[in-house]
């Protein structure tokens, strides 16, 4: 019996369909959003492993992996996020209905940190800035342009994952100081992962650079707003290529345009992309990108193979590497044994 991937037609490097394709026992189908939807949902049906785009704004809703679909969807064992996060899987819904749920975490992971460092100094060193008055004929002096040096800062990392651990790696080597904070981790672990242990309210107050890491769930949304802008040290500068909602985007507008914050580097949005008259984009000291510190050929490459292999792994019920819901896992070997023996 074969046992069948599902995936729809958004952009995927080649190597996923490349790995998979060597296996006779596994039939890859891909859908359009632009078919019908009966017949995508009858293909979805058939399916054992859905491997979703993880951008949940680049998914039509109907096809957001939540309550009601996964009713329809029997012979669903799990969903793949094509990436490291999973906006349109409903992680409960999957854990109610015994659906593994499993990530590409760590595939992007150096590109962030990357983006989140040229943010940084995009920011500090005036560089979006510069370019657009050049590109306006605005200049007047150099030193109307004048930045600040990073060395010698402190940042504050909120969520020392894989990424933040990155970030932790390139500040040091820029001469910052580094403090974080993560409620997954022990002081232990982010002292090891190359921050110094804080809390929350500690980093906030404390940061010349706040930089945000951590996943969008509802103990995240609107982490940042009012009250801790005005907490953040006058002058300081704010950063996020984590999600949207996890910052107050009004509340970040205030504080930059009243000069409590000197800046902002900012990759994601409430509503991606963010509308053209969004307050942010008329500020000066924002540096703004659209969601792409994850998107460079190498992680991209990286989040293909390791989808791929994952699935590969999973339809010969190996304990996957980067499972959401671990604890759903016993019920996924008693039902893959059910269908496939």
């Amino acid at each position: 019996m074969k046992k069948k991937v599902v995936r729809f037609d958004f952009w995927i490097n080649p190597v996923f369909d490349e790995h998979l394709a060597k296996f006779k026992d596994i039939d890859l189908a891909i859908c359009r959003y632009a078919d019908d939807d009966k017949k995508t949902l009858a293909t979805l049906q058939e399916a054992q492993i859905y491997h979703i785009c993880a951008a949940r704004d680049e998914v039509p809703k109907q096809w957001w992996l939540g309550a009601e679909l996964l009713k329809q969807l029997p012979n669903l064992l799990c969903a793949s996020a094509s990436g490291a996060g999973f906006d349109p899987i409903d992680l409960e819904a999957c854990n109610r209905h015994g659906v593994l749920v499993v990530n590409q975490s760590s595939c992007n992971a150096d590109s962030v940190a990357e983006h989140a460092i040229g943010l940084l100094l995009s920011v500090k060193h005036r560089i979006a800035e510069s370019d657009r008055v050049m590109r306006a004929n605005a200049y007047t002096t150099r030193e109307d342009l004048m930045g600040n040096e990073i060395k010698g800062l402190t940042i504050g990392i909120v969520g020392v994952g894989n990424i933040g651990t990155r970030v932790a790696h390139l500040a040091k080597a820029f001469g910052m100081q580094v403090i974080g904070c993560d409620p997954k981790l022990t002081d232990a672990e982010i002292a090891k992962r190359g921050a110094t242990p804080v809390s929350f309210e500690q980093l906030v107050t404390q940061s010349d650079v706040v930089s945000v890491h951590c996943p969008r769930s509802p103990e995240t949304m609107n982490l940042f707003g009012a009250d801790q802008y005005r907490a953040m040290k006058k002058g300081s500068v704010f950063l996020s290529t984590a999600r949207g909602g996890i910052h107050d985007e009004k509340a970040l507008f205030e504080a930059l345009r009243d000069k409590h914050l000197s800046g902002a580097g900012l990759d994601v949005w409430t509503v991606e992309p963010p509308a053209i008259d969004n307050p942010l984009l008329s500020l000066p000291n924002v540096t703004a990108t659209y969601h792409t510190a994850g998107v460079t050929h190498e992680a991209r490459r990286n989040a293909a193979r390791m989808g791929a292999e994952q699935i590969e792994g999973l339809l010969r019920c190996e304990r996957a590497p980067r499972m959401a819901n671990p604890e759903v896992w016993p019920v996924f070997v008693e039902r893959y044994k059910k269908m496939f023996g």
